[in-house]
């Protein structure tokens, strides 16, 4: 028997922290009373806020500046509809003079269906199925304003072709053939000339009398015998 006195120390063992589980009890709690403070606060601002229910995600684009370079740059007259009823909303745009010097003018029909202007000089053998997501020609033709389109119809965009000299005008989308002859139709090539504001009027120049008879200066005139 030793007479090594008996060990009083506590033995280790695996003990739970309570503070520790305590701190992540908080947490835990501090994180959901955080979430529904931000909950509320977001309740309230959507109500208070004034928002519209119904307007539009897809804002218009305005092509003005777009066409008028595009005019200027192109080898051949580019196209712009002048005139479309009410609902159509242009949504895109682009002209790149390289590559065919192809110029590009989206839009949605007032069903929201897609309706694409495309120009350019590229072989319309091949031009014409890239823009139309292979579109197949049907042999048909459609007139349109006093111009002969080609029908060409495809699985996903149906197309109206349009050969002139130098360019190929494509009018193409998901929408059906009506919305792209309405298109077609108002396609125009060439801008409304403008009216200058400060160019002066025929009525503001200064009136002149013209004659085809020299005037006579009364002094010089022979007396009358």
């Amino acid at each position: 028997m030793s007479g090594r006195p008996p060990d009083s120390r506590p033995r280790a063992h695996a003990t739970i922290d309570p503070v520790a589980s305590k701190r992540g009890k908080q947490t835990v709690r501090d994180m959901f009373l955080s979430m529904l403070v931000i909950t509320a606060v977001a309740g309230v601002a959507y109500i208070f806020i004034p928002h519209d229910e119904e307007a539009d995600p897809i804002k218009a684009v305005d092509y003005r500046v777009e066409l008028a370079t595009a005019r200027r740059a192109a080898p051949y007259p580019v196209a712009a509809p002048a005139g479309l009823p009410e609902g159509w909303k242009a949504t895109s745009v682009s002209y790149e003079g390289h590559n065919g010097a192809g110029w590009h003018l989206g839009y949605l029909d007032p069903d929201r269906r897609y309706v694409a202007v495309e120009q350019s000089t590229a072989p319309a053998k091949k031009y014409v199925p890239v823009v139309s997501q292979d579109a197949k020609n049907t042999g048909q033709m459609r007139d349109v304003a006093g111009q002969e389109w080609e029908v060409w119809k495809g699985p996903k965009y149906d197309a109206l072709v349009l050969h002139a000299e130098g360019v190929t005008t494509v009018v193409t989308g998901s929408a059906p053939t009506g919305r792209l002859v309405e298109m077609a139709a108002a396609l125009e090539t060439a801008p409304e000339p403008a009216e200058d504001p400060t160019a002066p009027s025929a009525s503001s120049e200064p009136a002149t009398e013209s004659s085809s008879e020299p005037a006579t200066d009364p002094a010089k005139a022979p007396a009358a015998s």
